[in-house]
């Protein structure tokens, strides 16, 4: 039986994946262009010496953080703003403290 109510709920389904699709290419794209700096940075300086697994591990770390903020964003818009830069502030210190830690070894010794 086809009610009104599935065929909008088929409706948004489909909204809700093609969002999707086009988070999942910003979050990609914003990664490479993130990416791009160290990389550049290793052509003209030895300061900065990346290997595959440091690029591996930095694409992991920024697409996780960017699907989390963008798909977490969007669950909490009915919030009051304070309320949803609270919620994404939390999602960038946590990353921002994975970033470090992995990077320098501050309280353990995971990436350095």
């Amino acid at each position: 039986m086809n009610t009104a109510g599935s065929r909008d709920l088929r409706a948004n389904d489909e909204m809700v994946r093609a969002s999707m699709g086009i988070d999942a290419v910003r979050v990609a794209l914003a990664t490479a262009m993130i990416l791009l700096g160290p990389l550049v940075a290793m052509q003209f300086s030895h300061g900065v010496q990346w290997t595959g697994l440091d690029f591996g591990v930095a694409a992991v770390l920024l697409a996780s953080a960017g699907w989390t903020c963008l798909r977490t964003g969007r669950r909490v818009a009915r919030l009051v703003v304070w309320q949803r830069v609270a919620v994404v502030g939390i999602l960038a210190l946590v990353f921002g403290v994975l970033w470090v830690e992995l990077a320098v070894g501050v309280r353990f010794n995971f990436g350095s």
